[in-house]
């Protein structure tokens, strides 16, 4: 072989290693999310979230709802990457401030858990990962399963507030278009049916009702379940600053069960996504099963869950972890990758 033949392949099979070397470098770098991924970093993460959620719950028991929504309202839009947590500036408005967070509170708790967190291993976990696993504990303590899930999740330095009706489903739309929103995750039509079991803890807002009692009652709701809701929400036009609501499970309002499957049921689903699951045909067989079963709603519930959790999260270098969960390190607005 001619020396200049033998000095290319040389320097091609050294430049192909070099490259191989550096790929694999950076799947050292980011392992993506993994089961118990600051067990070196910060080991006492998430038996200190898992405390504080008790601590929080014990006395503050809505915050178990407000977990469990944030979950849905944050993974959902694009990634899980707590951009529902950040603060409006002079340039973007906050997730929380649309139109579609109405009802979203407490947010204060997770600074809180935040807190707690940084004064073990300042500058280590992820608003993410607390958001996560803020809800999964939140879970447990509404009656739930608990559900293994993986950390790892990075910060988003933006708010995602122009994108959220394109991506969160709302309880206004066709059960078509909400399957497809989290069909787009990864999310099968039991695992919606299964995710939309969160609606049996918690309350619904009047201002999200009156379109099914005034001017007339929707025909549909069972009758001796409209007096409750006419004398919940007694004003076609409701203040949305009031406290007006309706619980969403009167039978056991505070556990997470499959009571909610026997109720749309019977046509005492408060919101309109909540009939359309009981009777479209695409869905309704999977309300049934789940109201026979509580072990089956609860299987699905987990594995949706996860998939929810695990929607396009920044990981690696991508993003930041936040000193204050509610404020970008970097005061910058590029779009994440």
């Amino acid at each position: 072989m001619a020396p200049k033949a033998f000095i290319f392949l040389a320097l091609f099979s050294f430049s192909a290693v070099s490259l191989l070397s550096l790929a694999f470098a950076d799947e050292e770098k980011d392992p993506g999310l993994v089961m118990n991924y600051y067990k070196e970093t910060c080991p006492q993460a998430e038996e200190i979230i898992r405390e504080q959620v008790k601590l929080l719950y014990k006395r503050h028991k809505n915050t178990a709802f407000s977990w469990l929504r944030n979950i849905f309202h944050d993974c959902a839009v694009q990634r899980c990457d707590a951009s529902l947590l950040l603060d409006s500036t002079r340039r973007s408005l906050s997730e929380k401030e649309t139109d579609r967070s109405f009802g979203l509170r407490n947010f204060r708790y997770i600074e809180t858990i935040k807190d707690a967190v940084e004064r073990e291993c300042p500058g280590v976990v992820s608003c993410a990962d607390i958001l996560v696993l803020s809800a999964r504990d939140g879970i447990v303590s509404l009656g739930g399963p608990h559900i293994a899930l993986k950390t790892g999740r990075r910060d988003g330095r933006r708010s995602k507030a122009e994108v959220v009706e394109q991506y969160l489903p709302d309880h206004n739309e066709s059960i078509s278009s909400v399957l497809d929103k989290f069909g787009a995750m990864g999310i099968d039509t039991p695992g919606v049916v299964a995710l939309l079991g969160a609606h049996s803890v918690g309350r619904t807002h009047c201002v999200k009702l009156v379109h099914r009692l005034y001017p007339e009652v929707d025909p549909v709701l069972n009758a001796d379940h409209v007096h409750h809701m006419l004398k919940k929400c007694p004003d076609s036009i409701p203040d949305p600053k009031a406290v007006q609501y309706v619980r969403n499970d009167r039978g056991t309002p505070m556990v997470l069960d499959n009571n909610y499957y026997r109720n749309i049921l019977d046509n005492k689903g408060l919101l309109i996504v909540d009939h359309q699951l009981a009777t479209d045909k695409r869905t309704k067989p999977y309300v049934k099963k789940m109201a026979k079963s509580q072990e089956y709603f609860f299987k699905e519930f987990s594995r949706a869950i996860t998939l929810l959790s695990e929607n396009n999260p920044l990981t690696g270098t991508k993003g930041e972890i936040r000193k204050q969960c509610n404020v970008a390190n970097k005061m910058h607005h590029e779009e994440e990758p």
